[in-house]
C-alpha cells in the first residue's frame, strides 16, 4: 500500500524542497537525540527528588505535597516518552501521530489535574480545566473510532 500522507517527501519534483525536508527530518533527528536526553534527566530528577524527600526530616516519611512533587516529577518523564514515541513514529512513517499526539495532551492535562492545589484555584481555572479534560477525551475517542473504521474497510481492499 503507498504511503498516503507523506508530509515531508524526500524525492519531490523542486530539488530545493527535497533539500529542505531532508534537513528539517535530520532537524527532527536531532529533537529525538535531545529528547532521549531530557528523559534520562529526567530520571535522575526524580531520583534525586525522592532522595532529598526521604533524606529529610522526618526521615523516610514523605507529606502529601512531597507525594504530589514525586508524581509531579514521573509524570514528567512518562510525558517526554511519549513526546519521544511521537517523534520516533513520526520519522518512521512520515506521519504526524495524530492519536499518540492527543494521548500525550491528554497525559500533560492529567499531570496538571494531579499535582493541582484546589486551595489557590478559581471555579473558572477549574471549569477550563474540565473542559479541556473532557474535549481531549472526545477528540481521542472519536480519532480511535475513526481509525478502528478505517482498519477494517483497508483490510477489506476499501482505501478512504
Amino acid at each position: 500500500m503507498p504511503n498516503i500522507h507523506d508530509e515531508l517527501p524526500t524525492e519531490h519534483k523542486d530539488p530545493l524542497i527535497s533539500f529542505l525536508n531532508k534537513l528539517i527530518k535530520v532537524a527532527v533527528k536531532l529533537l529525538a537525540i535531545l529528547m532521549v536526553l531530557v528523559i534520562f534527566w529526567g530520571v535522575a530528577d526524580v531520583v534525586y527528588v525522592m532522595y532529598q524527600n526521604i533524606t529529610a526530616p522526618p526521615f523516610m516519611l514523605l507529606s502529601i505535597a512531597d507525594i504530589f512533587k514525586t508524581f509531579a516529577a514521573f509524570l514528567a518523564v512518562l510525558i517526554a516518552i511519549e513526546i519521544y514515541q511521537n517523534i520516533t513514529l513520526y520519522l518512521s512513517t512520515d506521519v504526524i501521530p495524530i492519536k499518540l499526539v492527543i494521548a500525550t495532551a491528554l497525559m500533560a492535562i492529567a499531570r496538571k489535574v494531579i499535582i493541582l492545589d484546589f486551595k489557590d484555584l478559581t471555579p473558572m481555572y477549574i471549569f477550563a480545566t474540565a473542559t479541556v479534560v473532557l474535549a481531549l477525551g472526545i477528540t481521542y475517542y472519536l480519532v480511535g473510532k475513526h481509525h478502528k473504521e478505517r482498519f477494517v474497510d483497508e483490510r477489506e481492499g476499501d482505501y478512504k
